[in-house]
């Protein structure tokens, strides 16, 4: 089952936490540092939109996370 269909809903961390400048995103999980600053209090739904925007910029990329 794919984690942002999950409840609750699993972090997208894969323990590789770098920001890549030129992106703006973490290297490991592709999320923004205020997505990042934002998971541990966000809701179910306000996780699956931020995995929702993971999903799309991998679209964009052509990657994937590790999982």
């Amino acid at each position: 089952m794919e984690p942002e269909l999950q409840t609750p809903v699993p972090s997208p961390c894969i323990n590789i936490c770098k920001m890549v400048p030129e992106t703006g995103l973490c290297q490991g999980c592709a999320r923004t540092i205020d997505e990042i600053r934002a998971w541990r209090n966000a809701s179910d739904d306000e996780r699956r939109a931020i995995w929702a925007e993971i999903r799309r910029r991998q679209g964009e990329h052509g990657t994937s996370l590790e999982r």
